[in-house]
């Protein structure tokens, strides 16, 4: 006997995985200079030469018994406390050490800050599309319902009309991901004082706290908007989810951790709830290397420029082709209008040339595919008449009608 619900989740990958493994099936067989893999958001600039003196420094300073062993389960006290610091400093935030939870990145933290604000069977969690697919995972993991905004399609902030009708009293949480994946859009403070703003009047009409569960694993990857805005500035009851996957470009390490404000309604017990949460989950200790390494380096983040390269010649090459793009202004993903409108058919056409690209319906927004660009600049200009032939085809032959 096993689990029917954790026997469908492993026998069908998300969408983005299941052509991340074809990927790798195919350059086996035509070699991987053949394979122009857009799928996986998985850092390509080397990490900052700071992680690796931090690390040998660790390693041989330090008591490997220390190194090695288990931390607190909330994590490391001095991790934390540099955490804090570099919050407060960086972006003015009142969060204390003991509001901080070590987490295996940001996946660990969004399914333990889920987990801590579930409550009961009428519990709705609301996320803005466009949308990580695995927040859908994790919310109903708990029981509770997972309920969706549209999508903003003129600029890709949030749709506050729809969010109006969404957000009723059973919402828990709203969750939000800015700079986005997979839009690159970032939420301006504008938008986000408005999200404050409308969330302030809702808990004063329902009678109890709505939190805002915003995911933040690609803040350092800003290009042309300024200093990042934290919503937390702006919204007390906030519960922040941080990973160092992006910013470091260490995704296989799994380090990351939850922040909860200390003026949040409740701090105290949701604090209590996430390390309860934490411990439900098996998600104590996080990796105690990786965890003092973050301590030594924060602040510290991967040359975003090779970003930056990469998403000009990629937003102006496919916009001289004839396709309709949000300009990203964070993160490492290109949203792409699929010409004709399916964006499964366009996806599978793609995927017949060895051009692996993501359809953007799991993200909630049927119609747009994903191009991750943190590849190889020599990659994006190979793929480059891939997608002219493409554009050619769907012009001719109604590719996604």
């Amino acid at each position: 006997m096993f689990s029917e619900r954790m026997f469908q989740l492993g026998s069908r990958r998300s969408s983005i995985r299941e052509l991340f493994e074809y990927g790798k099936m195919r350059a086996e067989l035509v070699g991987r200079e053949n394979v122009f893999d857009f799928s996986l958001g998985n850092p390509t600039v080397p990490p900052p030469e700071e992680v690796k003196d931090a690390i040998i420094n660790i390693i041989e300073n330090s008591d490997s018994v220390a190194v090695h062993g288990y931390t607190s389960a909330q994590g490391d006290a001095s991790v934390r406390a540099r955490i804090s610091e570099h919050l407060s400093r960086k972006y003015r935030l009142s969060v204390s050490p003991d509001r901080i939870y070590m987490t295996c990145g940001a996946a660990a933290s969004l399914v333990i800050s889920i987990s801590a604000l579930r409550y009961c069977d009428k519990d709705e969690f609301v996320a803005v599309a466009p949308y990580f697919p695995e927040y859908k995972v994790f919310v109903e993991e708990t029981g509770a319902a997972f309920k969706t905004v549209e999508p903003d399609y003129a600029n890709f902030q949030i749709n506050f009309d729809s969010l109006s009708e969404v957000v009723n009293e059973n919402t828990r949480a709203v969750i939000i991901n800015s700079p986005n994946n997979p839009s690159g859009a970032v939420y301006r403070e504008e938008t986000l004082r408005n999200l404050a703003d409308f969330l302030c009047v809702r808990e004063a009409e329902y009678g109890h706290p709505i939190y805002i569960i915003s995911d933040e694993p690609y803040r350092e990857i800003i290009y042309d908007c300024g200093e990042y805005p934290s919503v937390m500035r702006y919204y007390s009851d906030t519960i922040m989810c941080y990973s160092y996957s992006k910013s470091l470009s260490l995704p296989g390490e799994r380090i990351g951790y939850i922040a909860v404000s200390d003026n949040a309604k409740d701090s105290s017990e949701i604090y209590a709830a996430v390390c309860g949460a934490g411990r439900a989950h098996g998600y104590v200790c996080a990796p105690s290397l990786f965890q003092k390494v973050a301590g030594e380096v924060c602040g510290i983040h991967s040359d975003i420029g090779v970003y930056r390269k990469n998403r000009d010649i990629l937003y102006n090459g496919l916009t001289d082709l004839g396709y309709s793009c949000v300009h990203p202004d964070g993160a490492f993903y290109l949203f792409v209008k699929a010409p004709g409108g399916n964006s499964i058919s366009f996806g599978k056409a793609a995927k017949k040339r060895d051009l692996l690209i993501v359809p953007g319906d799991d993200f909630g927004c049927p119609g747009y595919m994903r191009v991750s660009y943190c590849v190889s600049t020599e990659m994006i200009k190979r793929a480059m008449p891939v997608f002219k032939k493409l554009m050619e085809e769907s012009c001719s032959d109604n590719i996604g009608q």
